[in-house]
């Protein structure tokens, strides 16, 4: 089977082109470089079309592409098949030309880390269109600043070194580095990336936030790098030259996965993870994991499969086969138009199909509501940022056990108990869905009727964690979502809870604690002047 060149072979003559596909027809002895034969060859080649030639080298000694760049550059293709997984090299050697005496390029030594290559070796033409001087590197297993080594210039009769006894050394090593910092079971080592246009200080706040959303996910942050710009790129967010940089650290440090502190748009999507050999994910799509595995009802799960289908579908034209690619899977391309369209269409049934189902369930949850209208009962709906403490408080009042947990996200489902007051009055009070900052579009929409119920509460509890550092910022997203939802009407009371985690004396907003009541959800006896309050409250 005939094995095709890549790269730009516009402009060149059949017979040239001919030439450079028979160096397929070369190997070399695995120790090799290259052989010095298909050396002399590609060097005659180089300079007769006046544009760089390279070769990916396999560890057998088998040329496995051929590519043709450009008078100062080579851009190396995707290698399906030839993935570099943390701990191992991508098990092919890069053999190409400079047209002039040059050492390595950056872009050279970029390609090196970025894609783990096994070596990478550049061979000099002189003047004449003879070999000159040869350059090499290879990847350092722990450097503390550059990642790889660049060995002293040597020239075309010393390219029959045991290079791969000394590849499968430089493994074995990276091995042992990968082991002390492979995270456990069903986790991940991350590297996050916030890029801002606005103020450092919302982003900071932001990256930490999408630490604990990582933590909640069970995946292990590693490092983390925030950029300001004056616009996100359009194509790598931070930037083609930033994105190089912080990959090569996020391989050093031993990552398997990126994570975007922002929505991907497709395009993003497509240069990134063609430009990256580790997973790709954003903000939204932890989101939408982080909901996909708490959800627990049938509603629930049929929202966020809804949610899911939804972010899904302007990406499959970016993207084939259920979006390896989006979640990093590098491969090559996808198999075509006609398979493209098929998966859209399948997506597009599976949201219908979706909606009818939630249509469905809400008509019951409907009739459910008018027969508990009928009684006459006030409805008292706790909300609050995510890991507010709003399970916790409905279990102490309600003496319930509906699950609470120290995450995001702990619960999706509303769950609603009843509540007898001291005078005998009895009410519904509802635990919703938790709010974060930038809440996934998606979401919004397939919770929106599940929110949208708390219209029919005739009092709001907003329920403010105070120990948090950004309970502020929290209190106030929360307050933004309420009005957008048209909300804001509602006599809504605050509640100020893990009291017991900050000093009172010191905190620096003593002024806003008087604005409601604080609180420590665990512990009933806190509980008395809530339960005062809300019973005036409805009373009234």
């Amino acid at each position: 089977m005939k094995k095709k060149l890549h790269g730009n072979t516009s402009g060149l003559k059949k017979t040239q082109i001919k030439r450079i596909e028979n160096l397929y027809t070369h190997s070399s002895f695995p120790e090799y470089i290259l052989d010095p034969e298909a050396v002399q060859l590609l060097v005659e080649l180089s300079h007769d079309i006046r544009r760089q030639i390279g070769l990916l080298v396999d560890r057998n000694g088998k040329i496995i592409y051929v590519i043709v760049g450009e008078p100062q550059k080579i851009v190396i293709p995707v290698t399906s098949g030839y993935m570099a997984i943390p701990g191992k090299l991508k098990g092919l050697r890069l053999v190409h030309t400079h047209l002039k005496d040059e050492p390595l390029t950056r872009d050279d030594l970029t390609d090196l880390a970025l894609l783990q290559l096994d070596y990478i070796t550049a061979i000099c033409i002189t003047r004449k269109g003879t070999p000159g001087n040869v350059y090499s590197s290879h990847i350092l297993p722990d450097a503390d600043s550059e990642p790889y080594q660049i060995l002293k210039p040597s020239t075309i009769h010393q390219m029959d070194v045991d290079c791969l006894d000394q590849i499968l050394a430089l493994e074995s090593e990276l091995t042992k580095k990968n082991s002390l910092h492979r995270p456990g079971s069903g986790t991940e080592n991350a590297f996050l990336i916030n890029a801002t246009t606005s103020n450092p200080k919302e982003s900071y706040a932001s990256i930490e936030e999408l630490k604990e959303l990582c933590k909640t996910s069970r995946i292990n942050v590693i490092g983390t790098a925030l950029q300001r710009r004056k616009a996100i790129d359009s194509k790598f967010v931070v930037g083609k030259g930033k994105l190089s940089s912080l990959i090569i650290k996020a391989i050093q440090k031993y990552a398997t996965m990126l994570v975007f502190d922002r929505e991907l748009s497709a395009s993003q999507i497509r240069s990134i993870t063609d430009f990256v050999e580790m997973k790709v994910i954003d903000r939204t799509q932890l989101i939408l994991d982080i909901f996909a595995k708490q959800a627990k009802s049938r509603e629930g799960k049929f929202q966020v499969e809804l949610a899911q289908m939804e972010y899904l579908l302007p990406r499959l034209i970016t993207k084939n086969t259920a979006m390896s690619r989006l979640t990093g899977g590098i491969g090559g391309r996808g198999p075509g138009e006609t398979k493209l369209e098929l998966n859209r269409r399948r997506v597009r049934d599976r949201i219908n199909r979706l909606k009818k189902e939630i249509k469905k369930i809400r008509k019951q949850r409907h009739q459910q509501k008018s027969r508990r209208k009928r009684k006459n009962l006030p409805i008292i709906s706790i909300v609050g940022y995510t890991n507010a403490g709003k399970s916790t408080l409905l279990n102490t009042l309600t003496q319930s056990k509906i699950i609470a947990a120290n995450r995001l996200f702990a619960t999706l489902d509303p769950s609603s108990r009843r509540l007898r007051f001291p005078r005998d009055t009895e009410v519904i009070i509802t635990d919703t869905v938790g709010f974060i900052q930038n809440l996934p579009k998606e979401l919004m929409e397939a919770f929106h009727a599940t929110l949208e119920e708390l219209s029919d509460a005739d009092i709001i509890l907003h329920v403010v964690d105070v120990s948090n550092p950004r309970y502020q910022q929290q209190k106030e997203s929360v307050e933004k979502i309420l009005k957008g939802l048209n909300l804001d009407q509602i006599p809504t009371l605050y509640i100020y809870n893990k009291i017991d985690k900050i000093d009172i004396n010191s905190f620096d907003n003593k002024w806003l604690l008087n604005q409601g009541l604080p609180v420590c959800a665990t512990e009933k006896q806190t509980l008395k002047p809530l339960v005062e309050k809300l019973e005036s409250m409805v009373r009234k």
